[in-house]
């Protein structure tokens, strides 16, 4: 199975390929230019560098929430347009479970947090046992303090990762002490290796998606949804 996948979710731009298993390509890529900007292009690259034509794709993976409302627009409507000029089925892989499975080689807690700003993150918690991630919690979109105190009720070392570790970390630390742990700067943040593993998962389960059926996953209303509903009830 030929798979391309796509992450736009936060400030990274990720576009991988992988052949059944095996990761052909990946390009990560964090900067502040627009993901429409960079995106066709990255997918173009990634295609040319792994030989893959876009006839040769069976697949195409795409994050689909919660994270950035305007990365999230990009990503899919990239991949819509995509599928449909190939003919492609499509997977769309939350976020966080892809964040999460960046943790590899060690059993226990891991916390996704993305950065929903206001001092909110993103997050869910997933216990792993080897090959195996249980979701203990509901995806959520929580104030960091409310997330700590929920996770301080475990008492077990827990590991986050994600782009809100760069915005919360330091808080995180000084509400949890030592229970908290941190992935490194290389793994930290989405990656679309993550989503093309989840997404060939989600394909061979047979849950997968015709590109009219594909929408973003937010979570939470946007700002200006928030303040049109606070101001007429709607």
């Amino acid at each position: 199975m030929m798979i391309l996948a796509v992450d736009t979710s936060s400030v990274v731009v990720s576009v991988a390929v992988m052949d059944n298993e095996q990761l052909l390509y990946e390009a990560y890529c964090h900067h502040d230019r627009n993901h429409s900007e960079v995106l066709m292009s990255l997918i173009e690259d990634a295609l040319l560098k792994s030989e893959v034509h876009q006839k040769d794709l069976d697949l195409i993976a795409v994050s689909g929430g919660p994270g950035s409302f305007t990365g999230l627009r990009i990503g899919i409507s990239t991949v819509k347009g995509l599928a449909q000029a190939i003919e492609k089925p499509v997977v769309s892989v939350p976020t966080l479970d892809a964040l999460a499975w960046n943790i590899i080689g060690m059993d226990g807690l891991v916390c996704p947090i993305m950065d929903a700003r206001r001092g909110q993150v993103y997050t869910c918690l997933y216990n792993r046992k080897g090959a195996e991630f249980n979701k203990l919690m509901p995806y959520s979109a929580l104030p960091v303090t409310q997330l700590a105190e929920h996770l301080s009720g475990y008492k077990q070392p827990i590991i986050f990762v994600g782009d809100g570790l760069r915005v919360h970390r330091k808080r995180i630390k000084e509400l949890m002490g030592d229970a908290a742990f941190f992935a490194p700067g290389y793994l930290a943040c989405q990656r679309a290796s993550a989503i093309a593993w989840l997404g060939r998962q989600e394909a061979l389960a047979g849950n997968v998606l015709h590109y009219q059926e594909l929408k973003p996953f937010y979570l939470r209303q946007s700002q200006a949804e928030q303040k049109r509903k606070q101001q007429t009830g709607i």
